[in-house]
């Protein structure tokens, strides 16, 4: 049967289509690819944006190219965190030995000890690292909107220190040990000379192994294990770790919280863990599309209360930007985001977080000085009933 097929098949058509080798370029310039003065990626030659479809009919080796770009968005995102953000690396786990596997955060200089603000910044889930929303919009649309990058400067220049989390770094990646072929059952017995029908099962064997490589299976890729990071083994683990090792011992009075998709549900699950703690120091939550779900993720009433007043959710629809949307659930408030693209949430709601933050610091300032001119009073008219009564 198989050899009837191939008899059918035009070798010449599929060897054009054959797939090419997954090796691709290391940087961008090999790419040919550049961001412009407007943070746009553009062919270097044509000008022209990125084109996904770079091999017709070649769907795997377009993915595989793709990806290969994205490791070298994730690259270049992180220099412009250390180089245009004077940002700096923190490893984790704090006490990892030499040999175990890490992954890292990023803190601006003023993170822990600036005594008034600080920021935190939490992605959602998927390929993102440190520093981005998405990378699709970073590739397709421009950096401004695709990462972190205008939150982090616009907190700066507002006096907020600033942490950026990386949840999706969880392990490390190795490549498998090969493993040992099993041995070869024992041949039928048959007529032909045993040195004739070697010779006859070689050559069929190697003709059936030659087409289904090629064809069917053009590239095997690689198979890999792998090994957790210790107590950051998911963007739910990382984000308690961080909370407990960073934000809980940062001098800031108030801290602030924005958080994407899934990063909503690791905000959530912070809170179910560190419910008092979360309750005295964060001082507003900006959720984008959040994913999380009050029931599933079964939240005290405290918690559900406390987000009704500190937390927004700008998420994706087809109303103005900050429109009041129905309450899904009795958690926390719901605006538009002024798009119906869930990646776009946190861009196109931006100005929107920002006066929000001011706002609620402004409130919770002015209540802490009511308080403070009521304790004021009090102390000074029980000091002047003591001096009547003498």
């Amino acid at each position: 049967k198989i050899l009837y097929l191939l008899s059918r098949i035009d070798l010449d058509e599929l060897m054009k289509k054959d797939e090419p080798p997954f090796t691709f370029p290391k940087t961008l310039e090999e790419f040919e690819y550049a961001f412009n003065e407007y943070g746009q990626l553009r062919h270097i030659k044509t000008g022209e944006p990125f084109v996904f479809n770079a091999r017709e009919d070649l769907h795997r080796w377009n993915q595989k190219r793709y990806e290969a770009l994205g490791e070298i968005i994730t690259q270049y995102v992180y220099e412009l965190l250390e180089k245009k953000c004077n940002m700096t690396k923190a490893i984790l786990p704090v006490d990892a030995s030499e040999d175990e596997p890490t992954t890292f955060i990023y803190l601006s200089p003023d993170a822990l000890s600036n005594p008034s603000k600080l920021l935190v910044l939490i992605q959602g889930s998927g390929v993102v690292r440190a520093g981005q929303w998405a990378r699709r919009l970073i590739i397709n649309q421009d950096l401004d909107s695709g990462t972190q990058i205008p939150f982090i400067t616009r907190a700066m220049e507002e006096g907020y220190g600033v942490l950026v989390l990386n949840p999706n770094e969880n392990y490390l990646e190795v490549e498998k040990p090969a493993k040992s072929s099993p041995l070869p059952s024992p041949p039928e017995p048959s007529d032909e000379p045993a040195e004739k029908r070697e010779r006859k099962d070689d050559k069929e064997g190697k003709k059936k192994r030659e087409f289904y490589e090629k064809y069917r299976n053009p590239q095997k890729e690689t198979e890999t294990e792998r090994i957790p990071i210790r107590e950051n083994g998911s963007s739910e683990e990382h984000v308690l770790y961080v909370w407990d090792h960073f934000v809980s011992k940062a001098a800031a009075k108030n801290v602030f919280i924005v958080a994407h998709s899934y990063g909503g549900l690791s905000f959530v699950e912070l809170m179910n863990q560190r419910e008092m703690q979360v309750k005295n120091r964060v001082c507003a939550v900006a959720l984008t599309d959040s994913a999380h779900n009050i029931w599933l993720q079964e939240t005290s009433k405290g918690t559900q209360d406390w987000m009704q007043q500190h937390c927004c959710n700008w998420v994706s629809s087809p109303e103005p930007l900050d429109t009041p949307l129905d309450p899904m659930l009795p958690d926390c408030p719901r605006v538009s985001a002024g798009t119906e693209r869930h990646e776009l949430t946190s861009w196109l709601s931006f100005n929107s977080i920002f006066r929000f933050f001011s706002e609620v610091l402004e409130v919770k300032e002015d209540e802490e000085m009511e308080e403070t001119s009521n304790i004021v009073t009090t102390r000074s008219s029980s000091l002047k009933s003591k001096h009547q009564d003498l």
